[in-house]
């Protein structure tokens, strides 16, 4: 198996992508605000990359025409809000929007490019 298509590789990239990046919105505030803000979204951010993957391909193949471009992102979209919100609500993360924007954007960004790729194949 290639490391590429890993789903252990994808996990740890998004946990220290996005958990470094959850860490960096928060720096401004004293510890352990940036450390655990960092955590919870790496740990958020494994799951949800491996979650989302099956999500949108069972989504994609039970739809047809324009409904199988438009419904597995907007699906993505609202599971990746609504864990990413209420996550970091119950972890207190000080810059609640700053550090869920880029991994909402980035995961409705993939959402949408693995539907297409996946429309490729069809």
């Amino acid at each position: 198996m290639s490391l590429l298509k890993s789903k252990a590789v994808h996990g740890l990239a998004g946990f220290v992508l996005m958990g470094s990046w959850a860490a960096f919105a928060n720096l401004g505030h004293p510890l352990p605000a940036p450390l655990v803000a960092g955590v919870v979204q790496g740990l958020l951010t494994a799951t949800i990359t491996v979650v989302l993957k099956q999500v949108i391909e069972r989504i994609f193949y039970r739809t047809t025409k324009w409904r199988r471009f438009v419904v597995p992102t907007l699906v993505a979209f609202s599971i990746s809000t609504t864990i990413l919100m209420i996550s970091h609500l119950l972890a207190e993360t000080p810059e609640l929007i700053a550090t869920v924007s880029v991994p909402i954007t980035v995961s409705t960004i993939y959402a949408l490019s693995y539907t297409l790729t996946l429309s490729r194949h069809v």
